[in-house]
């Protein structure tokens, strides 16, 4: 009888509710308690860019503190495969640059605007046999953390337009043989979904 009432309750609910929105608000549910990885994204404006606006990525020299030593220009290629898919006209830096740098070759290249990123922290935790074998620490278990921070500024004028900080964390799902430059990508397409007016 127990089942059946769960059985009977369970479709008076879906009847209330989109099957989008209960996985949604699922999934909004794992990420919150720490199973799929979570990220924040916290913005200084709710600039929006037209979608034909050209950006120019670039990231800096800064190399975050700590054990972590991610690719050397990891931010700006998560970026712009990122931004690529909602900005036709996007171009990256080879390599890492400094801020002054990075205008100038975004004003070479003609683009409106200039994507500063840069690594803030990573944490990178142990997350396989391998890594466990090699660091012999279990105060290092644990699911992986980064923070990003992002500027966007007007190349004609250098007006800052926006400034972001992307925190992320690693869900136990995915803490096998994880890194924390693995979790850059969504938060990354969410900013750029933000950036052109879409929601998330």
């Amino acid at each position: 009888m127990n089942v059946f009432s769960l059985i009977v309750a369970a479709l008076l609910l879906s009847g209330c509710m989109k099957v989008s929105d209960m996985a949604e608000g699922t999934r909004h549910q794992l990420r919150d308690v720490g199973i799929l990885d979570h990220s924040e994204t916290v913005r200084s404006a709710s600039w929006r860019l037209q979608p034909d606006s050209f950006i120019y990525i670039a990231q800096g020299h800064f190399v975050p503190p700590g054990g972590a030593y991610p690719r050397p220009n990891v931010v700006a290629e998560e970026a712009f495969e990122s931004f690529v898919q909602y900005f036709p006209l996007v171009r990256r830096a080879p390599e890492p640059v400094g801020l002054e740098e990075a205008l100038n070759q975004a004003a070479i290249a003609g683009a409106h605007y200039l994507l500063y990123t840069r690594f803030a922290a990573a944490d990178d935790r142990i997350g396989s046999f391998d890594e466990f074998d090699d660091q012999r620490a279990l105060d290092r278990l644990g699911v992986d953390t980064s923070t990003v921070q992002l500027m966007l500024i007007e190349t004609g004028n250098r007006y800052l337009a926006d400034t972001a900080s992307i925190r992320s964390r690693g869900g136990l799902l995915n803490i096998y043989d994880a890194t924390p430059q693995v979790l850059l990508g969504p938060p990354l397409r969410d900013y750029a979904r933000r950036l052109i007016g879409l929601g998330r």
